[in-house]
């Protein structure tokens, strides 16, 4: 498989928010997209697949900086999976890497490890002759990821 090695790399370097129940779901997030309430994490109906991705894409929009780092790696590997299909799974994660960054910060919350990962993933995307994603990660790239971006703020 394609990026075999770097979606193994992408689940090490998150595999401790990878383990845990997410405070808020991507169904969570649909459902307050919708003015709805967000329903509990039900192990069942929440269990992460290709489908649940597709289902709920853009509900990554309101997750917080821990549950948003428990979906990303398994929407990076989705994305590495499917990158030669135009896909709203992999718009909405690329969206969710752009600046501005949060208060409380997601982009900011990563780990060296995992900044790293998610750079190697957004080259992959950017610089992939088969990706259909080519444009959007590039420009993810050169506003955050890259040495030139805009800046990072310092901390206080």
């Amino acid at each position: 498989m394609p990026h075999a090695d770097l979606i193994a790399e992408i689940f090490a370097a998150f595999s401790t928010e990878g383990s845990t129940f997410p405070a808020m779901t991507l169904r969570g997030g649909d459902a307050l997209d919708l003015d709805r309430p967000a329903p509990p994490f039900d192990v069942l109906v929440d269990a992460v697949s290709d489908d649940y991705l597709e289902a709920h894409p853009w509900g990554s929009g309101w997750l917080d900086a821990a549950s948003w780092r428990h979906y990303l790696p398994f929407m990076m590997a989705y994305a590495l999976r499917n990158i030669a299909r135009p896909s709203e799974v992999t718009d909405a994660l690329l969206t969710s890497l752009r600046p501005p960054d949060r208060d409380p910060p997601r982009l900011g919350s990563l780990g060296k490890a995992q900044e790293t990962v998610v750079l190697r993933f957004l080259d992959a995307l950017a610089h992939g002759d088969a990706s259909a994603s080519r444009d959007l990660a590039a420009l993810v790239l050169s506003e955050w990821w890259t040495p030139g971006a805009i800046p990072k703020p310092l901390d206080d």
